[in-house]
């Protein structure tokens, strides 16, 4: 239930409105007060009807109810999305288990997948109840009575009495039954991981397909909840507080992308694998029940010539005769009752799967029935040469019958070896060798051996006779069939290319003699030299046999070469999809997308045209025309690439920056902004500057090192060169240390570059630290490098965390863990809010204001530990890429402003999450990358703004007495003969020269001058006098 907080109307009342009394007054009558009411409703009837639309005035500084309620809808339409993807993956599930309920074996996939189904829906109970905790206006929690009354969901009257009814598993709809608890949320995401790898296991038992899609998708999912349910375990107890439970409600995006990836794969499998496996089985069932025909038609065969060898004289041939035959007639009847064995096995439903059998089973039943045929045929051949002998037939009978019978066995048993070595070559191999190219390996091998090579240079010697002998015969015969071809009318063959596309000749000569392409497959070139062109014309399709077009004269050779090109065309047609993007066909123009183009209709009519708004008086309608008059009232060229990074001295009299050309420029606040001191750094970006409490010394951030210079002279004092790669920097509020942020350590340094403490922060990498005001804590935010048990994600993002450090006991107090890319924090205080924090995202993720709150430990309540408490998510009025830090502003730190990549500005009331004010990219001309807000300045407001231009322009209140369309100015420091910039101790000029290089420089800014290309920045004065009139 939202808390009303009570709300003072006292300065909205119309004029002659009495307004509430004291406790000290009189109570008014219950007329008076009704009529108050009246007249304070038509009064601010009058004011809609006279002005524009009325926003709500935030009194009390209290929640805003429109950016809650906003909160509330996007929260609840996340969870009925994830909603509707569990119900559709359920869906899927239930259409599986009813189409393979006609495959053999599936009683496990029947089981696995009942089993998965349920576990979703204690999944979706779970996340449920969570969604409800958080957006409780929109989403209502699941009444015990209800989770009750679905025990009963599947009983029916019958006879007058209650009976029970229970649905197969693969009908029935699974419910949850028992009392789950938010804090088994780790367990439940690590069964629902054991549930899917048995049910990616039991499809996988069907050997006729396997679907690489529906392994790879289930494997990572898999993947994800195990490293989800790793990181939750770390919060055990905590797993309600609402920081926790926001995160988990933002991990139902990420499951929500593994499911629907599961459902559509899964419904591919449905459609594809069922039918292909259905069949395969069939196809396996067919061959067992015709392998069993032939076993038993042999069976009735051998139990015939039984009868003849049963009455033969006994002697060793004959007994040996029935011996054959007698385990010919057993092999067979064993085949033929192994065959309908395996058939039966193959179509039963709840028999085991593949992996759950003993080895000597599967063997039996898969290849015995083969096998005892193969025997029996082979005995029966034996037995069969045995009688031809015993029986006393004729001498070329028998030699006849043991000729033929060992050829056929020989046929039988090479085949049957071959069978056998192609499947243990692929076991081997494990499917990258066929045992083709294992014969070839062998043969390769056996020609190195030198008896090898002895013999076969003996057979070349004695076999050149013979291949003389061979090449006569084949030049007499070539010969031989020219002249018959010579002189016979008939027309030329053509080669199978040319055949491919039908050619018409309109001259009986045109076509000489061409020998077929197996008799001289060497002539091609000398047809091209030798022979006459010919007149040959082409189809315009393939379905144009009689369309004759105009002659053209080409060689043989030439014809077969555009035969082949055109050939090639109509494959490539035919290949590709819809025949579009092929050789010769146009392309659609494709429209790039501009600015203007992406904006929506409205906002380009709110970008051309905004309708006044009038507010009704209170804290956050007196700061929306300070916010609105600011203005860019200077545009500095103040670097070459992008500036990364700025930030105001604490007294507001310097502005530094730092950017990618290796420069750091300190500007002094004045009216207007003029260039100070360029701290140039002989290598390496310049990431971040930091100025000290007493704005006195200014750091700068390179990728291993710190320098701190001085911020009157801009003189180099020391660098220091770290190890390891520096994310941050940050000062300790006494100015004397800073401390550097290096991985997953914040190493403290002092002014000299000695090391005073090192905090470590286990399996975090860190990207920004902040010091809370007292000196005591750290809050730091960034990625988990890994799990506590060591897992990575395989698909989703890593989690990041939000950690409270003590400094004082080396213990982490309270994390706090998120979804989005978090990159920066900034730490505060003040008398109404206390210790405040204000985090930065990445892409369109907004900033949060979060506030230490001091509380008791569990488990030792004398000791005081830091816990972080969301306070306000400032969302903007559209999805927004932001870009660098966000900052508080104003007085008191009543604002928070933060900037987009495209350019926009957003500012919103620190206190009341309202948006105040929206400048959009037209106005500010540029891409942003950082923003900085200039406390010292409060009447009026001040910030600054970097871009990817290099440019630094400067926001405050213009004064009355410029015009409204003047800009000063400063030109890019390339162009002007100024002080230059500050390299190290060493270089820096004195006093007396810079000022008599300034005045030198005045002097002479009507005259030409040569263009330093040093980087050095024009005062404004300066910049004036050079500029053209």
């Amino acid at each position: 239930m939202p808390i009303a907080f009570p709300i003072d109307h006292s300065e909205a009342l119309p004029p002659g409105a009495s307004t509430p009394t004291s406790r000290q007054s009189p109570t008014p009558s219950r007329k008076e007060t009704i009529l108050s009411l009246v007249e304070m409703l038509l009064a601010q009837g009058d004011d809609l009807d006279r002005g524009g639309p009325l926003i709500s005035n935030f009194e009390d500084d209290r929640d805003v109810p429109t950016v809650d309620e906003h909160l509330q809808v996007v929260g609840a339409e996340a969870f009925n999305r994830f909603q509707r993807r569990i119900n559709n993956l359920d869906k899927e599930l239930r259409n599986f288990a009813n189409a393979s309920r006609q495959l053999g074996s599936s009683v496990a996939i029947l089981s696995s997948a009942f089993h998965l189904r349920e576990r979703l829906a204690q999944i979706l109970y779970l996340y449920h109840e969570n969604a409800a905790d958080l957006f409780p206006r929109k989403i209502t929690h699941i009444s015990r009575e209800t989770v009750d009354d679905t025990r009963f969901n599947g009983t029916r009257h019958r006879h007058g009495k209650m009976a029970r009814y229970k649905a197969p598993p693969h009908v029935a709809r699974p419910t949850v039954h028992e009392n789950l608890d938010p804090e088994f949320f780790p367990d439940q995401l690590n069964a629902l991981a054991t549930d899917v790898t048995t049910f990616l296991n039991c499809l996988n038992e069907f050997p006729e397909f396997t679907d690489e899609a529906v392994n790879a998708s289930i494997l990572s999912f898999e993947g994800d909840l195990r490293y989800w349910a790793s990181c939750l375990k770390e919060y055990a107890g905590h797993l309600r507080s609402p920081a926790v439970q926001r995160y988990i409600h933002d991990l139902s995006m990420e499951m929500g992308e593994h499911i629907d990836t599961i459902t559509a794969t899964l419904a591919m499998f449905v459609e594809v694998g069922v039918p292909t496996i259905r069949f395969a089985q069939k196809h396996g069932a067919s061959n067992l029940l015709n392998l069993s025909t032939v076993a038993t038609f042999f069976s009735a065969v051998t139990a015939t010539t039984l009868q003849f060898s049963f009455e033969l004289e006994h002697s060793s041939m004959a007994n040996s005769v029935n011996c054959f035959w007698f385990l010919s007639l057993v092999f067979s009847i064993g085949a033929a009752v192994n065959s309908l064995l395996g058939l039966t096995w193959k179509q039963a439903m709840y028999r085991s799967p593949g992996h759950r059998v003993p080895w000597w089973v599967m063997m039996w039943i898969k290849r015995s029935p083969l096998v005892f045929l193969v025997v029996s045929v082979a005995c029966f051949s034996v037995g069969l040469c045995c009688f031809a002998y015993a029986s006393r037939q004729a001498h070329i009978t028998s030699i006849l019958t043991s000729v033929f019978t060992a050829f056929t066995s020989f046929g039988l048993a090479a085949v049957s070896t071959w069978f056998a070595s192609e499947r243990w070559i692929f076991l081997r191999h494990r499917g990258t060798k066929w045992l083709s190219d294992v014969l070839n390996e062998w043969n390769e091998m056996i020609l190195q051996w030198r008896v090898v090579q002895a013999l076969l240079a003996g057979l070349r010697v004695t076999g050149r006779p013979f291949q003389k002998a061979h090449k006569t015969l084949q030049r007499l015969a070539s010969k031989t069939v020219s002249k018959v071809y010579a002189h016979s009318n008939a027309s030329t063959t053509c080669d199978d290319l040319e055949a491919a596309l039908p050619t018409h000749t309109h001259n009986a000569h045109a076509h000489p003699f061409e020998p077929p392409a197996n008799l001289r497959r060497t002539s091609d070139l000398e047809k091209v030299v030798r022979e006459p062109p010919k007149t040959v014309s082409l189809p315009s399709s393939p379905t144009e046999k009689e369309q004759v077009q105009s002659p053209t004269t080409s060689s043989p050779g030439r014809q077969l070469w555009k035969n082949a090109v055109r050939s090639v065309k109509m494959r490539s047609v035919v290949a590709s999809p819809l025949g579009m993007n092929v050789i010769g066909s146009p392309r659609e123009p494709r429209r790039q997308r501009t600015t203007s183009s992406t904006l929506a209709p409205i906002d380009r009519k709110r970008a051309t045209l905004e309708e006044p708004v009038r507010l009704l008086r209170s804290r956050v309608a007196d700061l929306i025309p300070k916010v609105k008059d600011l203005e860019t009232t200077q545009d500095i060229d103040a670097h070459q690439a992008l500036v990364k990074h700025l930030q105001f001295s604490p007294d507001g009299k310097f502005l530094a920056t730092s950017s990618w050309d290796r420069t750091s420029v300190i500007f002094r606040v004045e009216d207007p902004v003029v260039t100070h001191r360029i701290l140039a750094h002989p290598q390496g970006f310049v990431g971040q500057v930091a100025w000290s409490p007493t704005g006195n010394t200014l750091l700068t951030k390179l990728a291993r090192g710190i320098k701190i210079w001085t911020a009157e002279d801009g003189v180099c004092k020391k660098t220091i060169n770290r190890d390891a790669s520096i994310e941050s920097i940050t000062w300790f509020p006494d100015g004397n240390s800073f401390i550097s942020v290096e991985g997953s350590n914040v190493t403290k340094l002092n002014l000299k570059g000695d090391i005073l403490d090192t905090y470590d922060f286990g399996c975090m990498k860190l990207h920004d630290v902040a010091i809370t005001p007292d000196s005591v804590r750290l809050i730091g935010v960034g990625p988990l490098l890994k799990s506590p048990t060591g897992l990575q994600p395989s698909k989703s993002r890593a989690e990041k965390r939000l950690v409270v450090y003590n400094m004082e006991t080396k213990q982490i107090e309270n994390q706090i863990p998120v979804l989005n890319d978090v990159r920066d924090i900034t730490v505060a205080e003040n008398a109404r809010s206390g210790v405040i924090a204000l985090v930065s995202y990445e892409n369109k993720a907004p900033p949060q204001l979060w506030k230490l709150e001091m509380v008791r430990d569990r488990e030792n309540n004398s000791v005081l530990i830091g816990r972080l408490a969301l306070r306000h998510t400032y969302m903007p009025k559209v999805p927004v890429d932001f870009a660098g830090p966000s900052y508080f502003g104003g007085k008191n730190l009543e604002l928070v402003l933060c900037a987009g990549k495209a350019g926009d500005i957003h500012i919103w009331d620190q206190e009341s999450g309202a948006l105040v004010h929206h400048i959009r990219s037209q106005t500010v001309g540029g891409d942003l990358t950082c923003i900085a807000w200039n406390h010292a300045s409060i009447e009026p407001f001040m910030f600054a703004t970097g871009g990817h231009d290099g440019a630094v322009r400067i926001w405050t209140k213009r004064s009355e007495d410029t015009e409204p369309t003047d800009y000063i100015f400063s030109q890019s420091p390339f162009e002007l003969n100024l002080p230059q910039r500050s390299n190290s101790p060493d270089e820096q000029p004195d006093d007396d020269s810079v000022e008599s290089h300034e005045s030198s420089s005045q002097s002479g800014a009507n005259s030409s001058v040569p263009l330093l290309r040093d980087r050095i920045v024009a005062f404004a004065s300066q910049v004036s006098n050079t500029l053209p009139t």
